[in-house]
């Protein structure tokens, strides 16, 4: 089985890329995020018409996730328990959602920014890492051989390897100490990241900003990965990140990353 983790940045913006992609990838099952769209508006047809089942949840012109699936699209939940919600009149955002694809539960989660240290939304951070890890500890203690994936944008570069230099992050959000335990924590959960094994650093990212021609200059940073329970970690083939995919008019900031499960 081929899963696929994509930030999008804008489903609606990106249709046509999309599409063409999804024609050339095979892959089975995509987890999608940054939908920037309410879910009457979401474009249903671009996968159905193509084989696929999807999930959507969004809420608005910002966040949102899905899971399209050619391989079945079972018991789709949306958020996880105990999810924080953010703002000065608190709503659970569109960050999370999952479903039981060929046997095996996928999650596409958007994982809060973070913005600055001192802001709110940091905190927000750190409190959403912290449910969605009791949550996924609770599931593998009842049972310890449940085929689990989560794919998404985790906003967190684990790895001073992982953004193109450390000192221009000096004081910034995703490399930060808190930010960084609060995802190793997760992975310690019973998780491992099945793609670094297969698409080994320095200087391989996932996302590129618009600004400052960062993506010819290489200066990315990777951010996007896909965390496998043990049961499915060991049926890993193989992994990519689709780097062509950020080039070119009206690319995603972020490339697909793919990984291939012997399921």
């Amino acid at each position: 089985m081929r899963i696929a983790s994509w930030n999008v940045n804008s489903i609606r913006a990106r249709q046509d890329r999309i599409g063409a992609w999804l024609d050339r990838s095979d892959v089975d099952v995509l987890a999608i995020q940054e939908l920037k769209c309410k879910d009457e508006q979401f474009p249903k047809d671009l996968f159905t018409s193509r084989g696929y089942e999807v999930s959507f949840h969004g809420l608005n012109q910002w966040n949102g996730v899905a899971i399209a699936s050619r391989v079945g699209l079972e018991d789709p939940e949306i958020g996880f328990t105990d999810i924080p919600s953010f703002g000065e009149e608190p709503v659970v955002e569109a960050r999370a959602l999952s479903a039981t694809c060929g046997g095996v539960r996928v999650y596409s989660l958007y994982v809060p920014n973070g913005r600055e240290l001192d802001h709110p939304h940091y905190t927000y951070k750190l409190e959403w890492y912290r449910a969605l890890t009791a949550d996924i500890s609770a599931q593998l203690r009842e049972t310890p051989d449940k085929k689990l994936v989560l794919c998404g944008d985790f906003n967190v570069a684990p790895l001073d390897e992982d953004v193109w230099d450390m000192a221009e992050f000096d004081g910034l959000t995703h490399v930060s100490e808190p930010e960084r335990q609060a995802f190793k924590t997760l992975l310690d959960a019973g998780l491992s990241e099945v793609t670094r094994q297969f698409t080994p650093g320095p200087g391989v990212y996932t996302f590129w900003d618009y600004q400052r021609l960062a993506f010819p200059k290489k200066k990315g940073m990777r951010i996007d990965f896909e965390l496998a329970s043990p049961s499915l970690a060991a049926q890993v083939t193989g992994a990519e990140i689709d780097r062509e995919e950020r080039k070119g008019k009206g690319a995603s900031d972020h490339a697909p990353v793919i990984v291939d499960f012997e399921v």
